[in-house]
């Protein structure tokens, strides 16, 4: 009797650890692990942004360049940027410029037009637009 109450004494002062201390740890190690992963998807979330908002103004400048050295057409057109850009397309619209209630400038409705060149990443939400106004001879 003796000998297992000593048995049970020397079990009792081990250096093992608690299911108490076990559970606190995982819960520990489950909440970093949630922080550290959120951490990374939001992080990965702001890479793509400032991938698209440095790339996409980019490219709507180069399709209006092409407008401006008549390479392209004007007329309103949509495609993509082929495999230099993969994913990425865009929209241009042309149309004659208004200016409702302005008498000043009724003068140069004829001859400006408004162009508005659209970029999107597919399957996105990103979206960038550019309007510009300008001259020219038909």
């Amino acid at each position: 009797m003796i000998e297992q109450l000593l048995f049970l004494r020397s079990f009792r002062n081990s250096s093992a650890f608690t299911l108490l201390e076990v559970m606190i740890a995982i819960a520990i190690l489950a909440i970093t692990l949630a922080t550290l992963y959120g951490s990374q998807a939001k992080s990965l979330s702001y890479a793509t942004e400032a991938r698209f908002d440095f790339v996409a103004p980019a490219l709507a400048a180069a399709k209006l360049a092409e407008l401006e050295s008549k390479t392209r057409p004007l007329v309103s057109d949509k495609g993509d940027f082929g495999e230099d850009f993969p994913g990425f397309i865009w929209q241009i619209e042309i149309d004659t410029a208004t200016f409702a209630g302005v008498e000043a400038l009724a003068g140069l409705q004829e001859s400006l037009q408004q162009i508005d060149v659209t970029v999107q990443w597919a399957d996105s939400p990103y979206n960038y637009s550019l309007r510009y106004y300008g001259y020219w001879d038909e």
